[in-house]
C-alpha cells in the first residue's frame, strides 16, 4: 500500500514508522512543502493509495478539499476542525472518496469510550455528577482536547445529564491523561487513561488506513475500530 502522510510532528514521523514497518511504501509531506495544500494536485495525490493527515485543524481542512476532491481515501487524526465535519462528509459522498476521522486513534481509548458509557448509564440514573480532567503536552492547540470532547459527549447521552465539566492541563512533553471522575454525596468512582508513548495513536492509524483503503464514505474510528 503507498501511504501519504500530511505532518512531520512527531505524530506524523511515527505513523510514517509505523506505516513503514507494516510494508507499505511511505512518503512524507510537511508543511513548508504543502502550504494551502497547494502540493496535494490531482496526479500527486491519485499516486497513493490512502492519506493520513496530523496537522493541524486549518490545514487539515485544506487538505480534505484537495484529496478528497480527487476521491482519495484518507484517514485524519487531526482535531478541532468538526465544525467543518458535515461540509467533508458530502465532500466525500460526491466525489465516492473514503474519509475515517477520530478524536483518538488509541484503542485503549475506544475501550475506555465504551466503559464510560456502561458508567454514565449506571450511575447517571443514581443522581451521581460527572467531570474530566485532560493534561497533554504544552504544544497541543487545541483544549479541551478531541477525546475529553468525545468522552463528554458519550456521558452525556448515556446519563442524560446536560453539561460535564472538562478541566484541561497542558504540561511538558505529556502524550495524554484523561480522567472521568463520578462522585455522589458518598463516594466516587474514577475511570481513567493515561497514555505513554504516540504510538498507540500510530498504531490505530496505521490500521485505519488499512481498513479504508478499499472503502468509500465517511466513518468514525471508534465506530469501526473492532473490525480492523
Amino acid at each position: 500500500m503507498r501511504v501519504l502522510v500530511l505532518g512531520h510532528g512527531k505524530t506524523g514521523r511515527l505513523v510514517a514508522e509505523v506505516a513503514a514497518e507494516h510494508g507499505h511504501s511511505v512518503h512524507v509531506l510537511d508543511a513548508k512543502e504543502n502550504p494551502h495544500a497547494r502540493a496535494l494536485t490531482a496526479p500527486f495525490v491519485t499516486g497513493f493509495d490512502v492519506v493520513v493527515d496530523f496537522t493541524n485543524a486549518e490545514a487539515a481542512v485544506q487538505n480534505m478539499r484537495a484529496c478528497l476532491s480527487n476521491a482519495a481515501r484518507m484517514v485524519v487524526g487531526t482535531t478541532g476542525w468538526y465544525d467543518r465535519l458535515n461540509d467533508m462528509r458530502e465532500l466525500a459522498r460526491r466525489k465516492e472518496a473514503g474519509l475515517l476521522f477520530g478524536t483518538n486513534f488509541s484503542v485503549g481509548v475506544q475501550a475506555m469510550l465504551r466503559v464510560a458509557a456502561e458508567m454514565a448509564r449506571e450511575l447517571g440514573s443514581a443522581g451521581y455528577r460527572f467531570r474530566l480532567e485532560e493534561t497533554h503536552h504544552e504544544t497541543k492547540l487545541d483544549t479541551p482536547s478531541g477525546t475529553a470532547l468525545t468522552l463528554a459527549d458519550v456521558v452525556k447521552q448515556a446519563a442524560g445529564v446536560g453539561d460535564v465539566p472538562i478541566e484541561s492541563r497542558r504540561e511538558g512533553d505529556a502524550a495524554g491523561l484523561h480522567v472521568l471522575a463520578a462522585e455522589s454525596d458518598f463516594d466516587r468512582l474514577v475511570l481513567s487513561h493515561e497514555s505513554f508513548s504516540r504510538r498507540a495513536f500510530a498504531e490505530g492509524a496505521v490500521r485505519a488506513a488499512e481498513w479504508i483503503s478499499e472503502r468509500t464514505g465517511s466513518y468514525d474510528f471508534k465506530d469501526v475500530f473492532t473490525q480492523m
